[in-house]
């Protein structure tokens, strides 16, 4: 009787005919490379990252480029991709490594989950990709393999819902070949078993899927209960001098936008005697929806206003180069004139 092939090794099969190849952290695999795309990856789509990718290693080619850089200017190249508290980790992490590592990320998945932003997936992840040592990963598409093919019903932000799944991915993976399985099994998850209209007739588990034998593929894993997001509502304001330069002033370090520069809030009702009122824009966070209403006025004194750090008078051009949230940027796009 034919023995029937690993999980593993059929999920193995499958990629190394239909799986990714030449993407740009696979071409070139330092494990910088892998680290920088394994955070840019968190809860963002491979298409959305390759350009902010290919950017960010043509400025910082190597770990102590970004260590030797200043945050505004990591934040800049960063401005779109959102989560930027991903990139504040990632330079605080790379100064790290430059005091304590040697210039390095560390090859043990110990020290690397001691670093910001590091999690034990994305430490596993590196510990694979870069170095080919075996190591069990659980990210978002992984979750959602496990949780379908063993029907492990619950919401995987659950505790006793997260030890099934580490003790599926701890059984899963394979001895060797880790650098390929772990890009595998993501892109199993990301390119068959999506999250909506998942194309069971390609995944080569769909035989012993126990989702799809259940007929519940599409509802595991389970998603969190929804709460109601709540609104709130912002006037910012566009500054504007004499010479068509606008008012930046930075954000607080912790907080939403954390460290980015931005338009400066109005803090009371009161509309500005002069205030031009320019076009709203609704943006929505993770737990909330933010109604954002634009004024712009004109200022007589700039120089009573700015400070060269936490403000500062620039030309709509500088301000893009800065990094902004994108409905601010979205703002002061539309005050340059095609």
């Amino acid at each position: 009787m034919t023995k029937t092939p690993t999980f593993a090794n059929r999920v193995l099969n499958w990629w190394q005919t239909h799986g990714r190849h030449d993407l740009p952290w696979q071409i070139e695999r330092t494990p910088y490379r892998v680290w920088l795309s394994e955070i840019m990856l968190q809860q963002t789509q491979v298409v959305t990252v390759v350009p902010y990718f290919q950017r960010f290693v043509a400025r910082f080619p190597e770990l102590s480029d970004l260590a030797a850089a200043e945050l505004d200017e990591v934040m800049a190249l960063w401005s779109g991709l959102g989560y930027y508290a991903r990139a504040r980790n990632l330079h605080a992490a790379a100064r790290v490594c430059l005091q304590l590592h040697d210039g390095q990320l560390p090859e043990c998945p110990e020290a690397l989950r001691e670093l910001p932003g590091i999690g034990e997936s994305t430490a596993n992840a590196i510990i694979a990709q870069a170095h080919n040592r075996r190591a069990p990963i659980l990210d978002g598409n992984v979750k959602r393999v496990l949780a379908r093919h063993a029907a492990i019903a619950g919401w995987p932000g659950k505790a006793a819902v997260l030890r099934k799944l580490w003790a599926e991915a701890e059984q899963r993976t394979p001895p060797d070949h880790a650098r390929d399985y772990t890009q595998a099994i993501m892109d199993l998850g990301a390119m068959v078993c999506r999250r909506t209209r998942p194309a069971c007739c390609d995944c080569p588990v769909a035989g012993d899927c126990q989702a799809r034998a259940r007929g519940v593929v599409e509802k595991l894993p389970e998603r969190r209960k929804p709460r109601p997001r709540p609104r709130h509502s912002t006037r910012l304001v566009v500054m504007e001098d004499s010479q068509g330069r606008i008012l930046l002033e930075r954000r607080p370090p912790a907080g939403i936008w954390g460290g980015l520069w931005s338009l400066p809030e109005l803090d009371d009702d009161r509309q500005p005697a002069t205030a031009t009122q320019l076009a709203s824009i609704e943006h929505h966070f993770t737990h909330f929806v933010l109604d954002i209403h634009p004024v712009k006025v004109s200022v007589s004194r700039p120089s009573e206003l700015a400070d060269g750090q936490h403000r500062q008078w620039l030309s709509p051009n500088e301000a893009l180069s800065c990094g902004l949230p994108r409905p601010v940027r979205q703002i002061i796009e539309s005050l340059i004139e095609p």
